[in-house]
């Protein structure tokens, strides 16, 4: 299995930088499109267990426009092969000074493109300099 086709790699960084772009301007249009539509997609969210595309979807509706302003940092995505790959990075919020969000997807190639089939976002206490 070759890792990290550098063609791969750049497909799947475009549609992390899709995904990004449309979280912090809250386009969940673009949102819902890049989960894939499937009842085993799941979303571990800072304060949400979410199983299947619809309870995401529907928390996408109804989630408060608000303070979604993220810097990004440590991005790291790694693709396996040409259909399969991990999107890891950490973000920082000004609405939450003192923590650092950590965000891991799980990214699958289908017939309509590059989705994300599972996702891990949580925050933690920023950790002490050295």
């Amino acid at each position: 299995m070759q890792i990290d086709l550098p063609e791969v790699l750049a497909e799947v960084r475009a549609a992390f930088e899709r995904y990004e772009e449309a979280l912090v301007t809250n386009d969940v249009a673009t949102l819902d499109a890049l989960f894939h539509d499937d009842a085993r997609t799941i979303r571990y969210g800072a304060t949400e267990i979410l199983y299947g595309y619809s309870q995401i979807q529907a928390f996408r509706a109804a989630r408060n426009p608000r303070g979604l302003a993220r810097s990004l940092a440590r991005t790291m995505i790694t693709t396996y092969g040409r259909d399969f790959a991990v999107a890891s990075t950490l973000f920082y919020r000004a609405t939450s000074r003192s923590k650092v969000g950590r965000q891991m997807q799980t990214w699958v190639r289908f017939a309509q493109g590059w989705r994300v089939v599972a996702a891990h976002v949580s925050l933690t206490d920023e950790p002490p300099p050295g």
